[in-house]
């Protein structure tokens, strides 16, 4: 396809990076040349130093021929008249980010009357992930899938976890949970847990599917706390922390927001009367300790700061028994990060890119006449999870999934029949009319077929 993305920030930076490498041809736009060149000079796109809403820039870049323009800069209005433009001007697919407040409860108005095909912000998904993560405190990181219906929960096998040395198959005939394992991430390797001898070690990072209440069922069995916090703190009151308050008191959690300026302060008194709103440092170790550190059940350093999130997290897990998220954007040191043994790490930067290329992939699925509904990244790209709609019969469909020879590096973790979730075993049948999640490595999937051996 040929996309064109204009603003060569944080974001665009990214999905120029994870684009590039499925054969798109990609042009950037940006009004500072610098940004323009740290792209062009390091990844497979062509670059052009203008103002994205130009018509002329515009068609400069091959907006006649483009398929996808993504408008990703620092300016929200910018953005939606850069797509507004180019729908006009090209007649392709048109993506904006959108992340003032202002705009949150206008975004279908913005969408339909702007001929959008998608709106994303970041702040908003970056505060429905830490919202998902504290109503399941065991997980690290929760994905969603078939529009919210399905999760899929990460948690890491400690040293006090039943699962150690526990083998695979006692989860279902010992402890009698209806959950199925999806990826095992051991020192880097990414494994299809399969057959009765796949035994679980600690440090183990494990990836999950099952309704809500089995999972609670599961994680209590295992010896890992799963009650849903009650109390928050959150520190830094900017725009991801107003989402995410106004998120945790609409299901009856109490919130308190550290933030130091104080006419952001008096905003978010406005805008949040149920939250308790503190002026102060909230890297002050006594105002914390003084405003009940101790006694929240979940934590959340958002400060515009990495480091600072990054310090402020070890030392609430060091002296409190809350659960940790801390909100990191510029520092992608995972190998660094994961020895710092953080509790949960929300990247905005990247929420973003997995959103908007699921809907790259998607139109370009369209465009190849694929049965793939979504794609989705997992363990930072080593594996993936694909989502099909079963239209018609075929080999996969009306057999026992045991009785399919389906490829070692692939399983088939989730059955979405009429909106009913099913966690399959082996007797469980692919029908027509299904959305079907399949998880896999090493291998790329255009159809459901794709899963069988040759």
């Amino acid at each position: 396809m040929n996309i064109i993305i204009v603003g060569c920030g944080k974001v665009g930076y990214t999905l120029v990076e994870q684009l590039g490498g499925e054969n798109h041809d990609i042009t950037v736009i940006d009004v500072v040349e610098e940004r323009v060149h740290a792209i062009t000079d390091q990844l497979d796109a062509m670059g052009i130093v203008g103002n994205g809403v130009s018509y002329q820039t515009l068609l400069e870049a091959g907006i006649k021929k483009a398929h996808i323009l993504i408008a990703v800069t620092d300016s929200d209005e910018q953005n939606l008249l850069c797509c507004a433009v180019a729908k006009k001007a090209g007649n392709c697919k048109t993506i904006a980010r959108v992340r003032n407040p202002i705009y949150s409860r206008e975004i279908e108005f913005l969408r339909r009357e702007l001929g959008l095909s998608m709106v994303i912000n970041p702040e908003m998904t970056s505060a429905m992930e830490i919202s998902r993560i504290f109503q399941f405190p065991s997980a690290v990181k929760v994905d969603t899938f078939s529009k919210g219906r399905i999760e899929l929960l990460h948690f890491r096998v400690t040293k006090d976890c039943l699962l150690v040395n526990y083998k695979l198959v006692h989860i279902r005939t010992t402890l009698k949970c209806n959950v199925l394992v999806c990826t095992v991430n051991r020192n880097d390797e990414i494994i299809i847990p399969r057959g009765a001898d796949f035994t679980f070690r600690e440090g183990d990072r494990i990836s999950i599917i099952a309704a809500p209440s089995e999972a609670n069922n599961f994680f209590r069995k295992i010896g890992i706390g799963s009650t849903p916090i009650q109390t928050a703190m959150i520190v830094g009151g900017g725009t991801t922390a107003f989402y995410l308050a106004r998120r945790l008191l609409s299901v009856g959690i109490s919130t308190k927001i550290i933030e130091r300026d104080q006419a952001r302060c008096e905003f978010l008194s406005e805008m949040l009367p149920k939250a308790t709103i503190i002026h102060g440092n909230g890297t002050d170790q006594d105002l914390l300790l003084e405003e009940g550190l101790d006694n929240v059940d979940g934590f959340a350093a958002l400060t515009g700061l990495d480091e600072e999130n990054i310090l402020l997290s070890l030392y609430v897990k060091k002296t409190s028994h809350a659960k940790v998220v801390t909100k990191v954007n510029r520092i992608t040191f995972s190998s660094v990060m994961d020895d710092l043994n953080l509790d949960s790490i929300t990247y905005p930067r990247l929420l973003t890119a997995d959103n908007i290329i699921k809907y790259a992939r998607s139109v370009n699925n369209a465009s190849m006449d694929s049965n793939v509904e979504n794609l989705y990244k997992l363990e930072e790209g080593h594996a993936e999870a694909v989502e099909f709609s079963i239209k018609e019969e075929s080999a996969v469909t009306g057999t026992p999934l045991m009785n399919l020879r389906i490829k070692k590096n692939i399983l088939v973790c989730c059955i979405n029949r009429q909106n009913h979730v099913i966690i399959p075993g082996g007797q469980d049948e692919i029908q027509v009319g299904d959305s079907v999640i399949v998880v896999l490595t090493n291998d790329r999937l255009h159809n459901i077929k794709d899963i069988l051996e040759a």
